[in-house]
């Protein structure tokens, strides 16, 4: 390695760090050139005062904001009860999937129909069919409420996927560990449990952390079928008041919540790909 240079460091890290600055002043100058066209530029156009007081009136969105927010509580909460369903089910799935037994081959084909069934069909026309049909059979109350049969939609579908993702997992594992573990004795219930799924569950923290985020948005779907979350309120607004602005003050809300979550997914993720390396 070559000598330490007097600023205490070598002629490659110097090299690098020399680039690095290059890039940070390449990156900041192209964003500031973009920003600038687009204040100036945007403003310009024949229609921009139209669409400005349809989207971006700020009264508007101060008198709607409060609500939107109040609104979105009930995002939160079908997410909170649905996000542990699903997560059991996938897993489930994935591990029905999994199964080695003949014995289990049954539970194979139903794992694959499941994902295929609702991976295959748009969530929108699921959360139709569920929120419509079931309570269409005339239950009672609170059997026929459009925040069980729609969340329970969301389940189904988002199970496919979180299935799939752990399954991938599970896969990841090299097959030298399982053997390695029954070699020692220890039984395929045990195997799976105690060697596999902890592995598994580790690889797969990131791609899961994406699906949450894509959930939280997918809620808003709901609205199609009765409950009043953000969607649905913001859409209120827009008749009352014949603006836009609230549909804008809902995607700033969203905008608030999946930031933080895609940046710590992407974090994640880059922390994954450098303990891999």
């Amino acid at each position: 390695m070559a000598l330490k240079q007097a600023a205490g460091m070598t002629r490659r890290e110097r090299y690098e760090a020399q680039q690095r600055r290059r890039s940070l002043i390449i990156a900041a100058t192209s964003t500031v050139i973009v920003v600038a066209a687009i204040v100036i530029f945007v403003p310009m156009a024949p229609g921009w005062e139209k669409v400005q007081k349809s989207f971006f009136n700020g009264e508007v969105l101060a008198k709607s904001f409060p609500k939107l927010l109040e609104a979105f509580t009930v995002n939160v909460m079908i997410f909170a009860w649905s996000a542990p369903a699903i997560a059991v089910l996938g897993l489930l799935i994935a591990l029905a999937r999994d199964a080695k037994s003949p014995a289990l081959f049954p539970l194979r084909i139903f794992g694959a129909a499941f994902t295929d069934v609702f991976r295959g069909v748009p969530v929108i026309l699921t959360v139709y069919l569920i929120g419509f049909g079931i309570p269409g059979l005339g239950l009672p109350r609170p059997w026929n409420s459009p925040y069980i049969w729609g969340s329970l939609a969301l389940i189904l579908t988002y199970s496919a996927y979180v299935a799939e993702i752990f399954r991938s997992g599970i896969d990841s594992v090299h097959q030298s560990q399982r053997a390695a573990a029954s070699s020692l004795g220890l039984a395929d219930r045990q195997v799976m449990r105690d060697v596999v799924l902890p592995q598994a569950i580790r690889n797969v923290v990131p791609s899961q952390m994406n699906m949450l985020i894509a959930l939280q948005k997918d809620v808003s779907l709901l609205s199609f079928i009765g409950p009043v979350e953000i969607f649905r309120q913001a859409g209120v607004f827009k008749s009352l008041l014949a603006n836009f602005t609230p549909y804008v003050g809902a995607a700033i809300i969203f905008l608030i919540v999946t930031i933080p979550a895609t940046r710590y997914a992407d974090y994640l993720m880059a922390r994954q790909m450098r303990d891999r390396s």
